[in-house]
């Protein structure tokens, strides 16, 4: 198959060919993941537009299994942080060791973490304090860390999939609302329907193992995100999103709903976000612009973690969702 790096100048062209990889990955990832693709689709997003995504379902859904299937069919170095109460910002980060060199001199070695690879899966990230959480804030934001003073650049691409138990289950911790603001995406896992579950029940107690390949690289990704930055975006869909996220704050929308039932609501980084899933979404499907079908799909996926409901809503039994709905509903 055609090499992304290798096609002709036409956008065209490139849109045709990082589609059909696209669709080759979501097929290969359908193989081992059942019943879920649109959480397989909506993580591709993720990734082609350059960011990060939040997981958030009960234990036992595959979204492990899905960072690690993505892992090898994306072509990328992978590596997996298990959260737990007594995890350490320096677990994550790396550390300093004292070494003694061939002329006996003593100097410091800093030993990189594991967030040094090109695809960090921070499972059950809600399970760590929320100081071991933030340490991921300036390697997810600016692709590097400081350690001891020095400069410490992550390999690229860079992409944390974080999987996360609702808060309701115990021993969990809400994440920090800057740290949230930097998923582009959270990714609502469901149970699979009854047919899946059934093709999974076969597939998994059986002797036979699918055999995954790598279909992208790392390079190939990071041209499919030059890429969607090079997508034009029609005014309408502009509009649309501007829109949907202004309407979602409260002293700014014109909804009475809004400015009762929310309590704070998204900022720029939303909207940011947004541009590039849309463009993402319309990538996947071969399109060569975004239309503003793909902002209301999208509303929630971007919306959701950027929102926090008042006290009265609470009260009466809203939830986020909801608000999103009804405000994407009057997108024109």
């Amino acid at each position: 198959m055609t090499d992304i790096s290798q096609t002709d100048d036409s956008i065209v062209e490139r849109v045709e060919v990082v589609s059909d990889k696209m669709r080759e990955v979501l097929d290969a990832t359908s193989t081992v993941i059942f019943g879920q693709q649109k959480i397989i689709e909506l993580t591709l997003v993720t990734i082609l537009s350059g960011g990060h995504a939040l997981l958030i379902g009960v234990p036992g859904l595959a979204k492990t299994s899905l960072v690690d299937t993505l892992g090898v069919v994306l072509g990328l170095n992978s590596k997996r942080i298990q959260f737990t109460p007594d995890l350490m910002p320096s677990d994550i980060v790396g550390s300093e060791v004292l070494e003694e060199n061939e002329v006996g001199k003593r100097q410091f070695r800093f030993i990189k973490g594991p967030v040094f690879t090109q695809l960090l899966m921070a499972d059950e990230i809600n399970r760590a304090s929320p100081k071991t959480q933030s340490a991921l804030l300036q390697a997810m934001q600016e692709h590097h860390v400081t350690f001891a003073g020095e400069r410490h650049d992550i390999p690229t691409p860079f992409h944390v999939l974080a999987t996360q138990n609702p808060l309701e289950q115990e021993g969990t911790y809400p994440l920090p609302e800057a740290q949230l603001d930097r998923f582009i995406l959270q990714i609502d896992v469901s149970y699979p329907d009854e047919s899946s579950e059934r093709r999974m029940l076969f597939a998994t107690t059986g002797t036979e193992e699918v055999s995954l390949h790598p279909i992208l690289s790392g390079s190939e990704i990071l041209t499919a995100q030059r890429l969607i930055r090079q997508l034009p975006v029609s005014d309408k869909v502009v509009n649309a999103i501007l829109q949907l996220v202004r309407s979602a704050r409260p002293g700014e929308s014109s909804s009475p709903d809004v400015n009762r039932l929310v309590a704070w609501g998204p900022g720029p980084r939303a909207s940011q976000s947004l541009m590039l899933a849309v463009r993402g979404r319309a990538l996947i499907d071969g399109r060569l612009a975004p239309s503003v079908d793909d902002v209301i799909a999208l509303a929630e996926p971007v919306l959701k973690h950027r929102m926090a409901l008042s006290f009265a809503a609470r009260a009466e039994g809203v939830q986020i969702s909801d608000v999103i709905t009804s405000l994407s509903g009057n997108l024109e």
